[in-house]
């Protein structure tokens, strides 16, 4: 067995936030921890339907995923929250709020995510059809000290999710197999 803990990811959209956590969420079920994915754009359709992209509505998102995190956590579950959470202030705020929470920085230039853009979402932000759009016309405030940094212009899906697991292995988190 193993205690549960929140594994936070942050980043811009298409900085591999989520390729990260589902390759995570797999690896973590091979070794029979129990583990969910609370993906920001899956519980905006189901747990946070009706916001809009304000501030308060983004903290209002934020602060759900974090909650239901922290319940997983408590009962021995590794959560992983994918969300892009733009205000480290939010963040800290569900850091403060339980007692095993790793940060995980998907970090990639704004250049390359929208060279990666498949969707053309940062296509129409720059061309003004999307409003508040995080990190074209909305701010994100990237973590100063996350536990994990990575460089997803720089590092495979691979060397980044062996990055993380040597983390958690290192802090006693999971097993170091």
């Amino acid at each position: 067995m193993h205690e549960g803990f929140i594994l936070w990811f942050t980043g811009l959209s298409g900085s591999g936030k989520s390729t990260l956590s589902e390759g995570l969420l797999a690896e973590f079920r091979r070794r029979g921890y129990r583990s969910e994915l609370l993906d920001g754009d899956v519980v905006r359709t189901h747990l946070s339907k009706g916001l809009g992209f304000s501030k308060e509505d983004r903290d209002t998102n934020i602060r759900r995923i974090g909650f239901v995190a922290d319940l997983l956590a408590r009962n021995g579950v590794i959560a992983i929250a994918a969300a892009i959470s733009p205000y480290s202030d939010i963040r800290n705020e569900v850091r403060r709020n339980t007692d095993r929470f790793v940060e995980v920085y998907t970090e990639c230039p704004l250049e390359t995510l929208i060279e990666r853009d498949v969707k053309g979402l940062y296509k129409k932000a720059l061309a003004g059809e999307i409003q508040n759009f995080t990190g074209v016309s909305d701010p994100y405030e990237a973590p100063e000290a996350p536990e994990v940094r990575g460089r997803t212009d720089q590092e495979s899906a691979e060397e980044s999710t062996q990055k993380i697991l040597d983390y958690l292995s290192q802090k006693g988190l999971i097993d170091g197999r």
